[in-house]
């Protein structure tokens, strides 16, 4: 659990947080599995909207102690949107307490890039990390010349966000996680450049699954792609290139309005040795902080923005700019995507052992290989 004693309990917004914790934490224990240190893996995915930006105003003390107490039900989190300054994100570590770390991106740079990391944070209690680390850099596209025979090589256009690649164990399982923050570009469900990334991330990631040389093949590809919903063909290009999304989470939407399928968990791997449970899902915080009862009680900290736009003339939708973007500001736009992983197969390998040897499953050595 987090360390709530910087909370300071002789304040109204202090008092607040300590009773929106109790509600937010009833709710994610009637809704979020118990953390168990040999059985399961509780891995989660979660774009924090621009984490940390002052575009609205920064975060409160209250918004962070909220979004920790929502990762530590979880043992590993994926982030999108950590943005060039750090310490927002080693401010949530602060909470989350020492038994938590991270591995994160540099700072991806361009317009399309918009200074962003990508980064996974998961309690060591649980979850080692693997040394493996990279970001996804796509090889030049081969040919051969015709008269010549020679292969020629002419380079791609990189990703506009470079995917992150981690390797990691826990129980008798390895398993590398790559996660995404797909271009959003044109305002369309199959815009074209947005189809053409995920369908490149996924085939890249799917060779690779399969190769001898591997560090782990279980491969879960996650994060915010942007997404419309599952008929579109950017939802296709997951599952054409050989992963699959389980069954509870494909018609789950992700964002803040329930609008939109943005964000996914999908799968490659071996069999036997990564396994959803079948409990999965999408938690929606905002019934329990920053409600929409909540509103008049914010106003301080919204400010003038709250009466007026940047023009100056006075706002006629107060509702809407607290609702849709300073409450989204303070939490995010999307909601965290969960899924559970049984990480436990004692039971299956020491019955294997009674096996004839060539039928015994190979020895597993000390990172699940």
């Amino acid at each position: 659990m987090p360390f709530y004693h910087y909370i300071q309990t002789n304040t109204a917004a202090g008092k607040r947080t300590l009773n929106r914790l109790l509600a937010l934490r009833k709710k994610l224990q009637a809704e979020i599995p118990a953390k168990q240190l040999e059985t399961n893996l509780l891995l989660a995915t979660w774009n924090i909207r621009e984490f940390d930006s002052p575009a609205y105003g920064m975060r409160l003390t209250e918004s962070f102690y909220y979004i920790a107490e929502i990762i530590a039900r979880f043992d590993l989190v994926a982030i999108q949107e950590v943005r060039d300054d750090l310490r927002a994100l080693k401010y949530l570590l602060k909470i989350l307490g020492g038994h938590w770390s991270y591995v994160v991106t540099d700072i991806t740079a361009g317009n399309q890039g918009n200074k962003e990391r990508l980064a996974f944070v998961f309690d060591t209690r649980k979850v080692r990390f693997g040394g493996l680390a990279g970001e996804m850099v796509l090889p030049p596209f081969e040919k051969k010349d015709p008269q010549t025979g020679q292969t020629i090589y002419e380079s791609v256009s990189q990703l506009a966000r470079t995917p992150y690649t981690c390797g990691f164990t826990a129980g008798w399982t390895n398993f590398q996680l790559t996660t995404v923050h797909i271009l959003y570009g044109q305002d369309s469900a199959n815009n074209p450049d947005r189809v053409k990334e995920i369908e490149t991330i996924a085939q890249t990631l799917s060779k690779r699954a399969d190769g001898a040389t591997e560090w782990s093949n279980n491969n879960v590809l996650l994060g915010d792609f942007n997404i419309y919903k599952p008929s579109d063909m950017t939802y296709a290009a997951i599952v054409n290139a050989g992963f699959t999304i389980p069954q509870e989470l494909q018609h789950l939407p992700s964002n803040a309005i329930k609008n939109k399928f943005y964000d996914q968990i999908a799968f490659k791997t071996r069999p036997g040795l990564f396994e959803t449970t079948g409990r999965a899902g999408v938690f929606d915080y905002y019934n329990t902080v920053f409600r929409p009862e909540d509103e008049t009680e914010y106003i301080p900290e919204m400010g003038d923005a709250y009466f007026k736009t940047d023009a100056g003339t006075p706002r006629t939708n107060k509702a809407a700019y607290y609702k849709t973007y300073w409450r989204t500001h303070q939490m995010s736009d999307h909601l965290p995507m969960w899924v559970e992983i049984s990480i436990d197969h004692t039971d299956a390998y020491l019955s294997s052992r009674l096996l004839p040897p060539q039928q015994q499953e190979p020895p597993v050595s000390e990172n699940g290989n």
